[in-house]
């Protein structure tokens, strides 16, 4: 087994999962098979009951495991999926721990943090390598070093390294190098002093990716190598890109991927990053340009909705126009009659994911316009959710049609809670999630965007469209074009609109650099083509 371990100093948010997720790419582009595991530090045993503001999106994968946001940026630079055992957290470390003990696992053994933790540390690693078959396992550890959180998980990966032998691990601690003062000088120290706490952990980098606002100077790069103990070509510089998909390139152009193969005693083939660098040729290309509209309620962390944001940039990949997004705070729209004006004349709209009432009367608001005015649409999951209230009230005449989530008590339960969620005690983990296969209504507007009838997307709700509405939406123009397996509903469209979709599922997840998803690409082409069409020329989109 070889292992690189990403390890972060001086502050967090430098971008360790995108060097990570780089360095991946670098070996991959090497016909090397790559897997990635993230280390999260935290008690928590996954994301999924964490505060957006406060650690991001939570990502969805396939086996429906609630992650960091980092996994979906593994996934979209490696271009493979990946599963819950590639996140682990002190959450699931210390209550493997504490399961054993409580069988007898240990034998009446005093538990301990060595060599009981650590050992469950590495036997998640190992069992994670093992089952991917890859060549070369990555390992990012969240946080920085000297964190007391992170400490267990240094001293597991220090032991590894003893217990695999020399040549079988390679050590890249992502640090910051900050440019001070009136002539701008790159100040080393806090890189010396955070390579010093990882040394003093009985771990010695053996590459340095330094991170800042401009390119390194080579005498900067001499500086580092000398008081780190690191050769001057494993000083690599990362200056701050506009676009994270430029990142592989610059270390590719320091020559990352041959050290590192030669570190790791692996066969250094010539790489092959054609796709990759079209998919940036055409990102650039700038012919054209769109206006999304975004309206959400956590919109101050962008973040909060990366994937959505990633996916956007896919597309601007593929179709070669500049797309600009425009953030709407869902909860002060109603109220800002500016704002509304600004957003009737964006090319199109997107009402993400969410969840509680705050925010709902904004969204609606939003969807209305789009639905009224013509303007594509394409909400997910909360957002395709808002689409059949909004619907209900407006086209239906239901003043009080609403989501049993915003109001238990509401006449028109339009939206109501899944029927096996209806015991459940804990939240964490409990949601319907992960990949569940859909069938899409042959000749729909959603089964020409994805070109099939049969399409597997990721899920992560608790609630859904109350069949009892369905014959009344149907009749008024408003069809559903997928359902799942056991009958749900996936996907409601509007056919005589230019373009309007609600899906149930979260095809954010599954978007890729050099795969843009299919409703996002028909969302932008949608939009560019209603450029084309002066709005008061368009056809009424929907009848009352």
């Amino acid at each position: 087994m070889k292992v690189v371990v990403v390890t972060g100093g001086v502050i967090s948010g430098l971008g360790k999962g995108i060097t990570t997720s780089s360095l991946g790419r670098l070996l991959k582009a090497r016909g090397i098979t790559v897997t990635i595991i993230k280390i999260d530090p935290y008690l928590n045993v996954d994301a999924g009951t964490m505060n957006p503001y406060q650690h991001g999106e939570v990502f969805v994968l396939d086996d429906g495991t609630e992650a960091d946001l980092d996994l979906g940026n593994y996934e979209r630079f490696l271009g493979q999926s990946l599963v819950g055992s590639h996140n682990i957290t002190t959450g699931k470390i210390y209550r493997a721990v504490i399961e054993k003990e409580r069988r007898g696992d240990y034998l009446g053994n005093t538990v301990q943090i060595i060599p009981h933790v650590t050992g469950e540390i590495k036997r998640s690693i190992r069992e994670a390598a093992l089952a991917s078959g890859a060549e070369v396992v990555l390992v990012e550890v969240g946080g920085t070093v000297g964190d007391i959180e992170s400490m267990p998980f240094l001293e597991a990966l220090r032991e590894l390294s003893y217990e695999l032998g020399e040549g079988a691990m390679a050590f890249v601690h992502t640090t910051l190098v900050p440019v001070v003062g009136p002539v701008g000088e790159a100040k080393t120290k806090p890189t010396q002093h955070s390579v010093r706490e990882l040394r003093a952990i009985g771990i010695r980098p053996t590459m340095i990716v330094a991170r800042g606002p401009a390119p390194l100077a080579p005498e900067i790069k001499a500086k580092i190598s000398l008081f780190c103990d690191v050769p001057p070509e494993a000083v690599i510089s990362v200056p701050d890109q506009g676009l994270i998909y430029d990142v592989p390139l610059v270390l590719e152009a320091q020559g990352v991927g041959t050290h590192l193969t030669r570190l790791l005693g692996l066969p250094d083939r010539e790489p092959d990053f054609t796709q990759w660098k079209n998919f940036l040729e055409t990102y650039r290309r700038g012919e054209g340009s769109v206006e999304v509209a975004v309206v959400g309620k956590y919109t101050e962390l962008r973040d909060s909705y990366l994937s959505h944001t990633e996916a956007f940039h896919h597309v601007q990949g593929r179709l070669g126009c500049q797309i600009h997004l425009s953030w709407y705070d869902a909860e002060d729209l109603p109220r800002d009659a500016a704002a509304l004006q600004r957003l009737e004349r964006s090319d199109a709209l997107l009402v993400p994911g969410g969840f509680g009432p705050r925010g709902v009367e904004g969204k609606l608001r939003a969807i209305e316009i789009c639905r009224t005015r013509g303007i594509p649409y394409l909400g997910v999951c909360y957002g395709f959710q808002m689409a059949a209230i909004e619907f209900a009230r407006n086209v239906l005449a239901l003043p009080k049609a609403n989501s049993t989530e915003v109001d238990p008590h509401t006449s028109d339960p339009v939206v109501c809670l899944l029927e096996q969620q209806k015991t459940v005690g804990e939240l964490g983990g409990s949601m319907r999630l992960g990949a569940q296969k859909i069938s899409l209504t042959e000749e729909s507007r959603v089964a020409k965007i994805y070109e099939r009838t049969e399409i597997w997307e990721r899920h992560r709700h608790r609630y859904e469209i109350n069949p009892a509405y369905l014959d009344r939406f149907r009749s008024h123009g408003l069809e559903v074009s997928g359902r799942s397996a056991d009958g749900r509903v996936e996907v409601l469209e509007i056919p005589e609109h230019p373009f309007f979709l609600g899906v149930q599922y979260h095809p954010e997840f599954l978007s890729r650099p050099e795969a843009p998803h299919p409703l996002y690409l028909a969302l932008v082409r949608a939009a560019l083509a209603r450029k084309e069409v002066p709005p008061d020329a368009a056809p009424t989109p929907t009848r009352a």
